[in-house]
């Protein structure tokens, strides 16, 4: 089933962030952790799945990315810490 997603993946707490946009977040989150796609999640060990949100259609989930890419450092920081202040790997709470 296709969900479109935002999606943010740290490196660590504070670490480097990764926004991105899937239709399929689960599978695109296990690609990040096991550095599938070589690029800039991998060059950055990017490997946690720290913030997420779900759109009902992909057009709404490309204009929230932009959105979120677009702010600033401090903006994601604080979207991250409103729904994961510990900064847990929410993976594992995708299946």
């Amino acid at each position: 089933m296709r969900e479109p997603s935002v999606y943010i993946m740290a490196s660590g707490r504070n670490g480097t962030l990764y926004v991105g946009v899937t239709s399929h977040l689960g599978e695109r989150a296990w690609q990040h952790r096991v550095g599938m796609t070589p690029g800039f999640t991998q060059r950055y060990g990017c490997k946690l799945l720290v913030w997420f949100e779900h759109h009902e259609r992909m057009e709404e989930a490309i204009a929230r990315e932009k959105q979120i890419k677009a702010g600033s450092r401090a903006k994601k920081l604080a979207l991250i810490e409103t729904l994961n202040p510990l900064w847990q790997d929410l993976y594992e709470d995708l299946a």
